[in-house]
């Protein structure tokens, strides 16, 4: 190959010399051509977003989920309060915003999604396959929760909610509605709490198998609330163990199904679709949330659930737990290392300011997090204050907030179904976009691999149905008996602290093996101005090493899976535990994988074949000025996409080029000189003149 370096002017402008044919074929995500038959269905065009705005709707949409109302508040509370803010933001700033604009950029510059991207060092590509997996697993767990939302808003549809009372067939002689009156005497209390206690007990013996409640240390069971009932014997109708599945609960399967259907027709005909679908979905739940705080701030007792959200605790700041915390927490809300936001913004305009969207996107994805945490504990400090007990004693995170805490306190409100379906319809449409923007991430990484095949008439819409229905039966695990556990499995190891590593390696390939000075450039090329180096010293440096120690202060502190219960903590067996490591491993297994077949694969000596692995594969719109072409493979596949230059643009590109060309040499270099783009048959691949 050529060592000579190219001068900017003859491909960034339309990525091609005048008079060049033009060759439309289709490349795979693996940059390798693959050349249709002439009377083949014409390929489809790769889209892109209808407006700048879009974007902007769709990272909000899918990275500011439930996690945002049902983790950061609790973790908030249990880690000091308004102290962990200062953890938060140090995390916001080292390892959310340059990891989150690394992503996005990436897509936006290679314009594909999911394992395409990597081509900038296919060594590493296996970072691509690693994040399509944690992905997938991810998405056939999270419409669980969507599930278990509809099935919700379903019961709330009633004069009095089902939850709210002990008089329904699925509760047993252990339910109690006995509330502590923060005005009666503690020996009030106590009376009534051993009267009810006593009645409770003594007809345990008797329908303990009912019940499926344990004894624990010799102890009958306690007085169980009807909340937690209606969860577990009713919603879940929960086993006793991980080996006990037990039989479909076809109410659940419905639910789930519906789920899915929904997330289809949402994203089957592309982001041209979805994207007008997240102008609701991502902005309707604020208003919900603003109702819910309005209501929650105007209970009584709110003031102190609210104290205890945000009261400092200074010396929480010592504990490791707390930066782990901080640091997962923004991996999680920014939904990093999953591919999905290289696919989003692989349907950016090559123009597209990323980096005003990253601002603007930290920023309310911070916000929300930070109002949720009033949402939620203004009704937790009004609930604690109904049952005279302290805020800790109410507080909780995940699905036992969202399913159990906060429909208890709902329950005590006047017109409580109301407030419920409200809340309800809060929780489906935040999860909502986050799933299928999932499952569009996931979707548009396959397709970046077989576009020659899958953008062909409907089978696009045929293959995006073939993985729900997938998903949908893989979730059929997680809607029996002992669905809870499997659930469980799949939330704790599917993605746990797995994004760490991926997001390490991005930052390692991206600063060191790419290179960050190219990457600067390729930067100024889409945004039209230089980046200021505070992102290349955190690619570099701080990132790395801000992800590495997390990941190594979690791995410290970790401990096996425990599903903590109402009333006892059931701990999975080695067996599970073992199928769960299995699934965390699935993902990262891909990168050294990858690694290792492709340096078996490929020819000549070992240090040819790193070199070769490590070479990135460029189109020439992609090049950047002066670049050494000895250290790149250009590849001259590419979409037909709408991000292509049309054929007036493309003549005015022309025109500017040959000026440029001839005003600096007084020739056409092009023609003079096509070995400086290898074959005289190139793409039409410059999404660049678009904005």
């Amino acid at each position: 190959m050529s060592t000579e370096k190219v001068d900017a002017s003859h491909v960034l402008m339309n990525g091609e010399c005048p008079g060049w044919n033009v060759n439309l074929d289709p490349a795979s995500s693996d940059g390798s051509s693959s050349t249709a038959d002439a009377g083949d269905e014409k390929m489809m065009k790769r889209e892109t977003w209808t407006n700048k705005f879009d974007f902007l709707l769709a990272c909000i949409g899918f990275s500011v989920g439930l996690g945002n109302v049902w983790r950061f508040p609790f973790l908030c509370y249990r880690n000091g309060g308004g102290a962990f803010l200062i953890p938060y933001f140090i995390a916001v700033v080292l390892g959310g915003i340059p990891v989150f604009f690394l992503e996005v950029t990436l897509g936006q510059f290679m314009s594909e999604g999911g394992i395409g991207p990597w081509k900038i060092c296919p060594l590493f590509q296996g970072i691509g396959y690693a994040s399509t997996v944690i992905v997938f697993l991810l998405n056939c767990d999270y419409n669980i929760i969507l599930t278990w939302a509809f099935y919700y808003l379903f019961s709330s549809f009633t004069a009095r909610l089902p939850w709210s009372h002990c008089d329904n067939e699925w509760n047993s002689p252990n339910c109690s509605t006995f509330r502590r009156h923060p005005n009666a005497s503690d020996s009030e209390n106590s009376t009534e709490t051993m009267f009810n206690t006593t009645v409770a007990n003594a007809s345990y013996s008797i329908y303990s198998n009912l019940t499926g409640a344990a004894e624990v240390s010799g102890k009958l069971a306690p007085l169980m609330d009807p909340v937690t009932e209606f969860w577990e014997r009713k919603v879940l109708l929960l086993s006793n163990d991980v080996g006990s599945p037990g039989r479909i609960k076809w109410d659940l399967a419905l639910c789930l199904l519906l789920a899915w259907i929904v997330v289809y027709f949402c994203i089957w005909k592309g982001i041209k679709s979805s994207g007008k679908v997240m102008y609701f979905t991502a902005t309707s739940p604020y208003v919900l949330m603003l109702v819910l705080l309005i209501r929650g701030v105007t209970l009584e007792g709110a003031v102190d659930g609210l104290k205890y959200y945000l009261l400092p605790d200074w010396n929480r700041l010592l504990d490791t737990q707390v930066w782990v915390d901080a640091g997962t927490q923004i991996f999680f809300s920014y939904s990093i290392s999953l591919g999905t936001l290289t696919a989003l913004g692989s349907y950016n305009k090559f123009h597209h300011n990323a980096w005003r969207d990253t601002i603007c996107f930290a920023l309310v994805n911070s916000v929300t997090s930070f109002l949720a945490g009033f949402v939620i504990f203004s009704v937790l400090g009004f609930m604690a204050f109904k049952q005279g007990v302290s805020v800790e004693d109410v507080a909780e995170s995940g699905p036992g907030l969202a399913f159990i805490a906060y429909p208890e306190a709902v329950a005590q409100m006047p017109v409580a179904p109301l407030w419920s379906c409200l809340f309800f319809v809060m929780i489906i449409l935040l999860g909502l976009d986050s799933q299928f923007v999932g499952v569009e991430g996931f979707v548009t990484a396959v397709v970046d691999m077989f576009p020659h095949f899958l953008r062909q008439g409907h089978r696009r819409e045929i293959f995006i149905a073939c993985v729900c229905t997938m998903s949908f039966f893989i979730g059929l695990s997680m809607v029996t008996e002992g669905g809870m556990y499997v659930f469980q499995l799949f939330d704790y190891y599917s993605a746990s602290r797995i994004v760490l590593v991926v997001a390490f390696f991005e930052c390692i390939v991206v600063a060191y093996i790419y290179g960050v000075n190219r990457f600067y450039d390729n930067l100024q090329m889409m945004l039209g101005f230089y980046l200021n180096p505070f992102m290349k010293i955190c690619w570099m440096f701080l990132t790395p090493a801000f992800t590495l120690v997390i990941f190594i202060m979690g791995a410290i502190t970790y401990s096996e899976l425990i599903y903590e219960r109402k009333t006892v903590n059931y701990v999975y067996p080695n067996w599970a535990i073992s199928v769960g490591w299995m699934m965390a491993s699935s993902s990262i297994v891909f990168i050294p994988g990858v690694m290792i077949f492709k340096l078996v694969t490929a020819k000549g000596t070992f240090m040819e074949r790193l070199v070769t692995l490590t070479r990135p594969r460029l189109r020439r719109y992609q090049i950047r000025e002066n670049e050494d072409l000895a250290k790149i493979e250009i590849i001259d596949d590419i979409y037909q996409n709408t991000n292509n230059v049309s054929s007036s643009i493309a003549g005015d590109q022309i025109q500017v080029t040959m000026s440029l060309l001839k005003t600096s040499t007084g020739t056409d270099d092009c023609e003079k000189n096509p070995s400086l783009f290898g074959s005289r048959t190139v793409t039409d691949s410059s999404p660049a003149i678009q904005s």
